[in-house]
């Protein structure tokens, strides 16, 4: 059972802004930040960087402050008795860096917009809501420490998987990052544990498959949307990570579901 008392999202606050509640709220308070903000946590005031989660328990000192000119958060006040809330794993009281802050960003907005209105699945949405929130405050956690170079990182690589049509390279990726080719290649694996040009084929032929099994494109007209200005290094690359041509890959899949789950085993 979960009920949520307020909920907001991009809340900002002018500099001088200060949240002291010495024993804390009557339920759960989880803030995310999307400044940079002093939180008194193990016994000292001490920055933490945007995209910091902090979970209050009720009756939890919180304090927290704005440290620049403005002070940005997104955040929920509510009480549960589900174990992924009073049984997770999770820091109490100490912010910890979020690894996709943009993903749990829209989960808030979604709370939110849950929140407002009295529609007939409104519990059960909001519990799964919250339940996946909390699956990526965990996920966050174990990650560890995050580099300054990851949530570019991460743009970039949400950027490739939602573009892969686009005429990736090295270079042109790292000037985006404004840093250099061989920096760019060796964080890039050190962070996904791939290299970028690996995650642009990948997505160029996880796309490509999508079109031979349920577009009616042309060979030819497939290779120009996943970004190959040349049809025949399209087809080699393609039977290099399938196994299959994809002359042969098209005519196997027709009217087979399991064409592309068996071609990525």
């Amino acid at each position: 059972m979960t009920n949520i008392y307020y909920v907001e999202c991009d809340a900002s606050h002018p500099g001088s802004f200060i949240f002291d509640i010495p024993d804390g709220h009557n339920c759960w308070l989880l803030v995310i930040t999307q400044t940079p903000a002093l939180f008194w946590a193990n016994g000292e005031l001490k920055e933490y960087p945007a995209h910091s989660a902090v979970l209050y328990p009720p009756h939890h000192k919180i304090y927290y402050q704005a440290c620049a000119d403005k002070y940005i958060n997104d955040w929920i006040r509510f009480d549960s008795t589900e174990s992924y809330v009073i049984e997770a794993t999770l820091p109490i009281a100490i912010p910890f860096s979020l690894d996709d802050p943009t993903y749990c960003h829209r989960l808030f907005q979604l709370l939110s917009t849950e929140k407002l209105f009295n529609k007939d699945y409104k519990d059960s949405s909001i519990d799964f809501l919250l339940r996946t929130l909390f699956n990526k405050l965990l996920e966050s956690y174990c990650h560890g420490s995050i580099s300054s170079q990851y949530y570019n990182l991460l743009n970039l690589r949400i950027d490739i998987h939602n573009n892969p049509g686009n005429h990736w390279s090295v270079p042109i990726m790292a000037d985006s990052l404004h840093i250099s080719p061989g920096y760019l290649q060796t964080i890039y694996k050190n962070t996904f544990g791939i290299s970028c040009m690996e995650d642009v084929i990948n997505s160029k032929i996880l796309i490509a498959k999508e079109y031979l099994i349920h577009g009616s494109h042309t060979i030819v007209e497939v290779s120009v949307l996943c970004g190959y200005n040349n049809v025949e290094h399209f087809c080699r690359q393609f039977k290099k990570f399938t196994g299959y041509t994809p002359g042969n890959f098209q005519n196997r899949g027709v009217g087979s579901s399991s064409a592309l789950q068996q071609s990525s085993e």
